[in-house]
């Protein structure tokens, strides 16, 4: 019997995890704000414990696709689509360990869900920081109707209040970044203030997943 490596199993493993570290690397995306990009500056920032939470939707899809986890409980984020996870699950994790990184990464609707939580931050000393992409609208279900029934699109848009004023009346650190370039700086000083913070992303709507646009979605669209 061959060993295992003359199977062609160690070109096999090689090739895929080459695959995989180029999947990883930033795309090109609509807009002045690129979410791979600014993923990637956290994978290069964070620490090795850091936490990072998610919330359920599409903006979380940069965070899958681009961040490389590097522990073990190093991830909370719902299991089954839960939309509002991300804020209070980010929350708690500062207060317990107030001595680790603590990121979060949701959308505009998601985030929109757990607004009071925001409050429990402030009273309980947490320091998180949030990262808000907001695309004014809820993207998950937007990019199905726009793939199954794109002249039929309804409920999916938002008005969303000042995020920024908001968190900055609890107290918070907070920004509203329009450009990638600013990404970098923008999170040092979040973290650097000692505070909870909020960090709103302002994105293009057409940069509606990592992989295919708006427009690219609804010009192949079968159905109607």
């Amino acid at each position: 019997e061959p060993p295992v490596a003359s199977r062609g199993w160690d070109d096999w493993t090689a090739q895929r995890h080459a695959d995989y570290l180029e999947n990883i690397q930033p795309k090109p995306a609509p807009g002045e704000m690129n979410m791979s990009e600014v993923v990637a500056h956290l994978n290069e920032v964070l620490p090795a414990d850091a936490l990072v939470c998610n919330g359920a939707g599409n903006s979380t899809a940069w965070l899958h696709r681009h961040f490389q986890y590097r522990g073990f409980r190093t991830q909370a984020a719902p299991t089954s689509g839960a939309m509002g996870y991300g804020v209070p699950a980010a929350i708690a994790a500062s207060i317990i360990y107030p001595e680790r990184d603590v990121v979060a990464v949701v959308g505009d609707g998601c985030f929109q869900m757990a607004l009071p939580e925001m409050g429990t931050a402030a009273q309980y000393g947490a320091t998180p920081v949030l990262i808000v992409v907001n695309n004014s609208m809820y993207g998950t279900i937007r990019m199905h109707q726009e793939r199954e029934y794109p002249d039929r699109v309804i409920g999916t848009e938002l008005v969303n209040p000042d995020f920024v004023a908001l968190a900055h009346s609890y107290g918070w650190h907070s920004e509203r970044l329009t450009k990638t370039a600013e990404f970098a700086d923008a999170y040092a000083r979040a973290k650097a203030s000692g505070k909870a913070a909020l960090l709103e992303l302002i994105i293009d709507p057409e940069a509606i997943t990592t992989r295919q646009t708006m427009s690219e979605i609804r010009g192949t669209s079968t159905r109607r």
